[in-house]
């Protein structure tokens, strides 16, 4: 049946459209398919052989031991693994002097679904009042346009640009014109922020919590590629989390996509909730991330793996890509943010004639996917502003060869927008 005939609620009608976040999954799933095109749009993270190798080792482990298939095989509780909690809750406390135990971690299928239930939970109509997401810097993650059961469920704030030296430029958020009042349910903001690889300081982490504080409003931090794992980060930062505070992670950038394993660290009355709304929505989550990353804590081994081999492995490739770019493109209306953590470089063209989505279109006829900037602007009145249409993210994880070509297919394009 096709979906026009189909008799949908207003749930269903609100989530029929086709979003932002199905574009990306659709491409990556069609570019992995078809041999020659260049993977410079989704989010998949790098094939890293010495990373993959302590996967199959802990694995190996797992199954010779039979903690595999018992994994497999049973249900875990709606808040997760029972061991993977005390373990993580034991890590947060020894190396960060986080005040934590078990009750304060819940597991989910994936960051996705976790933002779901927290911007719908914390937002949205309740009685005669209603509340939204406040982003308080733009662009940021694609992700979270669409997850709204209600329309316009998120507000946001554009970033401050910040010129640099060699063609770089920074976001900042722009305390001066922050506007945060009785509409507002929640604050959340990503660190390292995907798209743009900006990192958020200290110093600003703690005002936006200061400010979120003072309107009794939860700050969510969403560190899917943040520290203290993956790590895939470039500034020196500490790990922030408080009661007030709800730090949402992810196993999928340490190189485990495909165990569908986020983590939500919150107060005791988030988790009790939190745990509630899985069982009614899923029952329980996966549990084999969980076992895995059990084992890399108890033999000492996930900082490390983070440390000495990930955040290495994306900091010379982010250079590298920087290097190719400022070889291609030699253009001075040609801007990359500095990156500064993800595995995405965002890219600005000053002047290009036409939309990044007429750019993106052109690029996909050569073979090369990139992701347009449009897409990155949630809860903007006119998300396809200037700017917006000026940028584009790229992923710079595949081959260097692979790097190299598609960062010439965009400078030949670039030449003719030009």
């Amino acid at each position: 049946m096709l979906i026009s005939k189909m008799n949908l609620s207003d749930f269903g009608k609100r989530f029929q459209a086709y979003s932002g976040i199905t574009h990306l999954m659709d491409d990556l799933a069609e570019g992995m398919a078809q041999p020659g095109v260049i993977m410079l749009g989704g989010g998949n993270p790098a094939s890293i052989p010495e990373v993959e190798a302590v996967f199959n080792r802990v694995i190996d482990r797992l199954h010779r031991s039979g903690k595999l298939v018992a994994t497999l095989a049973n249900y875990d509780a709606p808040q997760g693994k029972a061991i993977f909690l005390e373990t993580l809750a034991e890590f947060f406390r020894q190396h960060y002097g986080w005040k934590i135990s078990s009750r304060n971690i819940a597991l989910t299928h994936g960051s996705q679904s976790a933002f779901f239930i927290l911007f719908n939970s914390f937002a949205g109509k309740s009685g005669a009042t209603r509340k939204r997401v406040l982003i308080p810097l733009v662009p940021e993650y694609i992700g979270y346009c669409d997850v709204g059961i209600e329309e316009d469920l998120l507000v946001s704030q554009q970033a401050r640009i910040r010129h640099l030296d060699d063609g770089f430029f920074k976001y900042q958020v722009d305390f001066d014109n922050l506007q945060v009042d009785d509409s507002v349910g929640l604050i959340c903001v990503s660190r390292p922020t995907n798209p743009s690889g900006n990192v958020l300081t200290d110093a600003e982490c703690q005002h936006l919590d200061r400010i979120a504080a003072s309107h009794n409003v939860p700050l969510l931090i969403d560190n899917a590629y943040g520290t203290p794992f993956p790590n895939i980060i470039f500034n020196e930062v500490n790990p922030f989390w408080n009661d007030n505070c709800i730090v949402c992670m992810s196993l999928s950038k340490l190189g485990l996509p495909g165990a569908r394993t986020g983590i939500v660290i919150a107060n005791e009355e988030v988790i009790r909730y939190f745990a509630n709304m899985t069982a009614i929505t899923s029952l329980a989550p996966a549990g084999i991330g969980a076992e895995i990353v059990t084992q890399l804590i108890h033999d000492e081994a996930l900082l490390p793996l983070c440390h000495d081999l990930i955040q290495p492995f994306y900091r010379q490739r982010s250079e590298l890509a920087v290097k190719l770019l400022r070889e291609a493109i030699g253009d001075s209306r040609f801007h990359i943010h500095k990156p500064e953590g993800s595995m995405f470089l965002w890219l600005w063209f000053e002047g290009l004639g036409i939309g990044t989505g007429e750019l993106y279109q052109r690029l996909k006829r050569n073979g090369l996917l990139v992701v347009p900037g449009k897409y990155f602007f949630p809860g903007q009145a006119n998300n396809a502003d200037v700017h917006a249409e000026s940028c584009v993210r790229m992923n710079y994880v595949q081959s260097e060869q692979d790097l190299a070509k598609g960062i010439e297919t965009l400078a030949q394009e670039l030449k003719r927008c030009w």
